[in-house]
């Protein structure tokens, strides 16, 4: 019989390479170990879930007992692993020592939240990274009982991303951002600024080009006082300012490990033997790429070398596909700085070309009608990681 595999984390990563594993292997012993309620759900759709007011039992496809059922698999929840001994292979939770045979690690990112929040504020500030934190945001929209002021800070993908789905329920958003417009780390500042005024045009109040100096309590609002000392006020804040891979657990445990992730090569292996991570938290011969089509790639290459069939991971030339109908919006963004951008369209319409200084396309950015473009232009990229 295969040694017993544990995983780590049950998000798109950990459920997604399980699935995977069992295409190749139906009788192998799997532990899913996981901090939250163990639902099978799509990451991308708490994103899109607000717009439609839906519950969070709307997001899954599955609860974790399911997961159990039909994966043939033991599903710890609410469960927090406290150490991993590699020299024992256990993990240490609680007081339990649990053994291990080969561990995979797919923790996941934590939102990154770069200011402190009053305690007296903890109930009305909140991130949404996963299925749990979107029950609690949706609980205190409800909760209000009419259409709320929401502050997002933060103006990358997932702020885009929140502020369109919660404008279209309904409901009236501040986007607080230093940059000058919206997706800095995916477009050139022209399309961004076509985003922007996609946004302002539906009503959002872009507060662009100046950061959150500090919270107050106002009555019954939350106070923001921003960088130039103006300050407005919300019912809610929602706190999108980046994600930080989970690395704690695999720097405990003396795993090779950079701001990136954990380091591992192309079979998603990291330095110590039998011990492998994928997801956002994984650093792939130096790619960290936090998106659905690197994590299914990982996934399914995982699962092979799992089940006995060795196979290195690539990532092809995948764009992002940021979900804001108000302005869709199509980037593939470059590894490294072009040496310019080569720019055409009007309007809200755009075509951005990455080049490099001998001419060469290394990446693309569009918008409106010209995401049309997307699988014509992917075609001739580079891949992530080839």
């Amino acid at each position: 019989m295969s040694a017993s595999l544990t995983i780590i984390g049950s998000g798109m990563a950990g459920i997604g390479l399980l699935r995977q594993l069992r295409a190749h292997d139906a009788e192998r012993p799997v532990t899913l170990i996981t901090a939250d309620s163990g639902d099978d759900y799509s990451k991308p759709l708490l994103s899109t879930g607000f717009a439609k007011s839906l519950a969070a039992e709307r997001l899954a496809m599955r609860s974790a007992l399911e997961v159990a059922d039909s994966l043939g698999a033991v599903v710890r929840t609410h469960t927090r692993v406290d150490a991993i001994d590699l020299a024992a292979r256990t993990l240490s939770i609680g007081g339990e020592r649990l053994p291990w045979g080969e561990l995979v690690l797919a923790t996941g990112a934590a939102p990154a939240v770069p200011f402190a929040i009053p305690d007296a504020l903890a109930g009305r500030v909140f991130t949404i990274n996963d299925l749990d934190d979107y029950r609690a945001f949706q609980d205190a929209l409800q909760a209000l009982g009419r259409p709320a002021r929401v502050a997002i800070i933060g103006a990358g993908l997932v702020g885009c991303e929140f502020t369109n789905d919660l404008v279209a329920g309904g409901h009236r958003v501040s986007l607080v951002a230093p940059e000058p417009a919206p997706l800095a780390q995916l477009l050139p500042e022209r399309l961004g600024q076509a985003l922007g005024g996609a946004f302002a045009d539906a009503g959002v109040n872009l507060c662009l080009g100046h950061s959150l100096a500090h919270f107050r309590e106002s009555g019954g609002d939350v106070g923001l006082v921003l960088s130039d000392d103006s300050e407005f006020a919300a019912d809610l804040v929602l706190v999108a300012t980046g994600l930080r891979p989970r690395t704690g657990l695999a720097t405990q445990a003396g795993l090779e490990v950079s701001d990136a992730g954990i380091v591992t090569d192309r079979y998603l292996a990291t330095s110590a033997p039998g011990v492998h991570a994928l997801g956002d938290v994984a650093c792939v011969a130096g790619v960290n790429a936090m998106y659905v089509q690197p994590l299914q790639a990982s996934a399914k290459a995982l699962a092979c070398t799992l089940a006995g069939t060795p196979t290195p991971v690539s990532y092809g030339p995948w764009p992002v596909l940021v979900k804001t109908p108000l302005l869709p919006v199509v980037a593939l963004p470059p590894a490294q700085p072009p040496t310019r951008w080569r720019i055409e369209g009007q309007g809200a319409d755009f075509t951005a070309l990455a080049e490099s200084a001998d001419g060469r396309l290394i990446g693309f950015a569009l918008t409106g009608a010209c995401v049309r473009r997307k699988v014509e232009l992917a075609r001739v990229a580079p891949p992530l990681l080839g």
